[in-house]
């Protein structure tokens, strides 16, 4: 049987001990009726691998993280007529399957689109997770418009320099002419959601309903947050029957601060229809399919801001040290 090289966590440690990820040789995955088996040509590194590496992987089970991926269709599934072998790709894949810390592997490809055609494959690789998320969020979610028929709704970006914040603010831009806020607290990451889109800018570590209202907004329609501040303070800013989606977990929320407004509040994970195989499994490659359009017109750039050579343990781990720092801007792709 082919075999393919792929970085592996065998042992649960810490990102600072240089076994943390092991480089390994597997067999080549075999495709599915709706499968594609893909050769990877880049990948970029999300919070998502570090909370499913910890307590995870074993010698005889090792673990192949990683879901964001820029590759080339090798062979199709019985069942699968839009690819064919050659087609560049882009796809997040799903957490119940090997992921593409890989030289090959194989997704669904209901849940794949064709690679935007003005970005590089390192480019490629930095969006389709979080241009998920940020579309299920704000189109699905919350309604703040579509590339087809833009609203004026008022949107608030919380974690607007990370991964998701990256998309969302110029997902925003594209869908609404309202206001499209960001929250950062350093200079760096104000200026890094300035230069994605933002209309304005606030600090999370201050007191948030006195900088929205410098700002002149009159409370936001909706509201994406990547660490979610306490109910009440959100309650304040958020427009009558707002929206909130919220990307982290929180142990306690309280539900009662929204009731005033008639708030709504909705979790969101982009990997909940290919875990749950959701009848609608296909929207999430058609969503793919018009982030890519969006990307060609100029609405939404890649935010790859560090670009590492090589799939290799080492580099795995030193891109999951950025990543686990907390202080990363934008996302961090590995080429093979």
């Amino acid at each position: 049987m082919e075999s393919m090289h792929a970085v592996a966590v065998t042992r649960s440690l810490p990102v600072t001990d240089p076994q943390c990820f092991v480089d390994i040789d597997l067999p080549v995955p075999q495709p599915g009726p709706h499968d594609l088996l893909v050769e990877v040509q880049a990948v970029s590194i999300n919070p998502i691998d570090v909370k499913l590496r910890k307590g995870a992987g074993s010698p005889s089970k090792p673990l192949v993280l990683g879901f964001d991926a820029a590759s080339v269709v090798r062979a199709v599934g019985s069942e699968v007529h839009d690819f064919a072998v050659g087609d560049h790709v882009w796809h997040s894949g799903n957490r119940d399957r090997p992921g593409t810390y890989s030289q090959f592997t194989v997704v669904d490809s209901r849940i794949v689109a064709k690679q935007p055609l003005s970005l590089s494959v390192a480019e490629a690789a930095s969006l389709p997770l979080t241009a998920l998320t940020s579309w299920e969020a704000l189109v699905d979610h919350i309604g703040l418009g579509t590339p087809d028929q833009r609203s004026d709704k008022a949107f608030l970006m919380i974690g607007g320099a990370g991964g998701v914040g990256s998309v969302a603010i110029q997902l925003a831009r594209a869908i609404t002419s309202g206001p499209v806020v960001a929250t950062a607290s350093r200079p760096e990451t104000a200026q890094w959601c300035r230069d994605m889109g933002a209309t304005g800018i606030i600090d999370h570590r201050e007191p948030l309903a006195p900088q929205v209202k410098d700002l002149g907004v009159d409370g936001f329609d909706g509201i994406l947050s990547a660490y979610t501040p306490p109910a009440s303070a959100l309650a304040e800013i958020m427009a009558p029957f707002g929206r909130l989606v919220m990307i982290d977990g929180t142990d306690s929320f309280d539900l009662m601060a929204f009731k005033p407004k008639s708030l709504s509040v909705t979790s969101e994970s982009m990997f909940t229809r290919p875990q749950f195989d959701t009848a609608d499994i296909a929207r999430q490659g058609q969503a793919l399919a018009r982030i890519a359009q969006l990307v060609d017109d100029g609405h939404i750039r890649p935010t790859m801001s560090r670009n590492l050579k090589g799939l290799t343990a080492q580099h795995v781990r030193e891109a999951t040290e950025l990543v686990e720092s907390g202080c990363m801007i934008g996302k961090v792709v590995i080429t093979l």
